[in-house]
């Protein structure tokens, strides 16, 4: 079978509307993928920046997948968030990338977005927090009602990724 060795780690964020942040993460691969070793989801830690507007996670990634085709090639989906002094939690943004599909050192800015609601809820989302929320977040990755939806653009992600590949030149796959 081909391999996918995916090392590196999940930078930081900026450009969101507070600091004090943290990102939720997980890898989503089509049903040829076997994941091999490592953990396909995680979360990082909370970030209070001293200088700058960047949150600096270092969040490691290290995944090794086994694969006979290159269809359902793995998405990184993010959700970023906002924890206030009162350790509450609020959802400052969801985001997807696709894993580069060569091998070496990748640099990769993973914009994200939330849903905006009505004016109501966001009167009340000033006042209370809070704030819509996707039911399924599976949306974020299959783009299936995605169009639907009304957003806000946030901030960026920053991920460092190193792509290994193995065995694909027998399954037709140039490197």
């Amino acid at each position: 079978m081909a391999e996918l060795h995916i090392i590196g780690q999940i930078v930081g964020g900026t450009g969101f509307p507070q600091n004090s942040l943290f990102c939720k993460w997980g890898v989503h691969a089509g049903g040829a993928w076997r994941l091999l070793a490592g953990l396909k989801e995680g979360q990082t830690q909370v970030d209070i920046p001293q200088t700058g507007d960047m949150a600096y996670w270092s969040h490691p990634i290290d995944l090794h997948y086994a694969t006979k085709g290159v269809q359902g090639w793995p998405k990184l989906h993010l959700q970023v968030w906002h924890q206030d002094s009162f350790g509450r939690c609020q959802l400052y943004g969801y985001g997807y990338c696709h894993i580069p599909s060569s091998p070496g050192h990748h640099r990769i800015s993973c914009v994200t977005w939330r849903p905006i609601g009505s004016w109501q809820e966001q009167l009340a989302q000033m006042f209370v927090g809070g704030g819509p929320q996707l039911r399924s977040p599976e949306l974020v990755y299959s783009g299936a009602d995605r169009y639907r939806l009304h957003t806000e653009a946030m901030g960026t992600v920053e991920l460092e990724l190193g792509i290994i590949m193995r065995h694909f030149d027998k399954y037709g796959v140039e490197s």
